[in-house]
């Protein structure tokens, strides 16, 4: 039963032997417990809209969402929410996009069981967490380039663009596409040409190619 100091967590990972894992290693601390579980960044979303939460551990590569889109969506919709990025990537590029959609941490999957405690509990003290062997002073430097107002890299495409990039990979058709972003198939379509001529690609299979490159999708 949740009681009042306890944490309320949202765990969103598509598979669901590493949520159950994740799960009994939460669920076993008294400050902790998970009170709803998505196997996909839209069900995610969703979930925190009709379920009082207090963190949201988000898997990077997920259906439908992923992982930093459904952070980007959440810290719109609730400013609040802290949030976790729970991943196999070892990659600083990967850290840096999590901080600009609005997460706190940065959790390696493979050492799950070791950090992501002490990531919850630094994401509710509103300290950032990030994985052994990477330097803290990565997260300085950004957070004083903010401050600066120094310009950040530019995102090679727009996060329309992302999510539809996304659900061509995954193999979803313009009528499908246009159905889930509520949007027509020539839209999508004027979306997916954009896209092959922005990243210089020529075809679905370059485009889902460079979506698992990019960790937009597994492989």
């Amino acid at each position: 039963m949740t009681t009042p100091d306890r944490t309320r967590i949202l765990l969103a990972d598509d598979h669901a032997l590493v949520r159950r894992g994740v799960r009994l290693i939460l669920d076993s601390e008294p400050d902790l417990t998970v009170v709803a579980e998505a196997d996909n960044g839209a069900e995610a979303v969703t979930l925190a809209r009709e379920t009082p939460v207090d963190l949201a551990i988000l898997d990077i590569a997920m259906p439908r969402r992923t992982g930093l889109q459904a952070a980007r969506e959440l810290s719109r919709l609730q400013p609040d929410l802290r949030i976790l990025i729970l991943t196999m990537y070892h990659n600083e590029q990967y850290f840096f996009e999590a901080l600009k959609a609005g997460a706190c941490g940065y959790v390696l999957k493979t050492v799950a069981d070791r950090d992501l405690v002490l990531a919850c509990r630094a994401a509710m003290r509103n300290e950032p967490f990030l994985y052994p062997g990477a330097e803290n002073t990565l997260i300085r430097e950004y957070l004083e380039r903010l401050r600066q107002g120094r310009p950040l890299p530019d995102r090679a495409i727009t996060e329309r663009e992302e999510e539809i990039l996304k659900l061509v990979a995954e193999g979803h058709s313009s009528k499908d596409i246009g159905d889930l972003l509520v949007i027509s198939s020539k839209t999508v379509e004027r979306h997916r040409a954009n896209l092959l001529q922005k990243l210089g690609l020529r075809d679905r299979l370059e485009l889902t190619r460079y979506a698992i490159r990019t960790g937009l999708i597994e492989p």
